[in-house]
C-alpha cells in the first residue's frame, strides 16, 4: 500500500516561536530545537508536502492556530564542535506557513470532543512533535472551520469536499 500525505502536530511556546513569527518572512523557517528522541524520530518520518498543525503550547495558549507544510525533509544540523559532538546533531525540517486556522481550536475543546478521544496529544502532552491520524486531522479542521489556504472558500471542511489539504481525499 502506497503511503500518502501524512499529518503532524508541531508544538511551540508562543514566547519562543509564535504563529506571527512563522507567518513573517514569507512563512519559511527551519523547525529546530527538538531534543526528545521520539519527537526527532517523528521529524525524520516527515515527507515533502506533509501538513502540520501549528500548536501554541504553554500556560497562556494551548491551541491549534495554523497549518504549515514540510518543504524540506529532515537534515542534521550541529552546533559548533566546541559545544556539541556530532552524535548529538540536531534533527531539523523546513516548514512553510500554509494558513491560519479560521477559528483557533483550544485544547479544552479538543479534549471534550468524542471524535478525538485517544489522540496522542492527550496521552503524551509533553511531546513536541507527533503524528495526527487523518480522521483526527479532519475533525480538528472541522472544529476550526478549516484554515486559510485550504482551498475551501466557505470556511468549512468536509461536507462532500474532496480538497486534499484538509485530509478529505478519497
Amino acid at each position: 500500500m502506497a503511503k500518502g500525505k501524512q499529518y503532524w502536530l508541531l508544538k511551540t511556546e508562543t514566547g519562543e516561536w509564535s504563529w506571527e513569527d512563522q507567518a513573517a518572512n514569507g512563512g519559511l523557517t527551519k523547525w529546530d530545537g527538538v531534543k526528545n528522541k521520539q519527537a526527532q524520530k517523528h521529524l525524520k518520518s516527515m515527507k515533502l508536502g506533509d501538513l502540520c498543525f501549528f500548536y501554541h503550547s504553554g500556560a497562556t495558549a494551548r491551541r491549534v492556530v495554523g497549518v504549515v507544510s514540510v518543504v524540506k525533509e529532515w537534515y542534521s544540523e550541529s552546533e559548533p564542535e566546541s559545544e556539541k559532538s556530532d552524535k548529538n546533531s540536531e534533527v531539523v525540517v523546513d516548514v512553510k506557513a500554509v494558513g491560519e486556522m479560521r477559528r483557533q481550536v483550544d485544547l479544552k475543546d479538543m479534549k471534550q470532543d468524542e471524535e478525538l478521544k485517544g489522540f496522542v496529544l492527550f496521552k503524551q502532552p509533553r511531546l513536541s512533535v507527533m503524528p495526527v491520524p487523518q480522521e483526527v486531522w479532519k475533525r480538528i479542521c472541522e472544529l476550526g472551520n478549516g484554515y486559510e489556504g485550504d482551498g475551501n472558500a466557505i470556511g468549512k471542511d468536509g461536507d462532500g469536499d474532496d480538497d486534499e489539504d484538509t485530509g478529505t481525499e478519497q
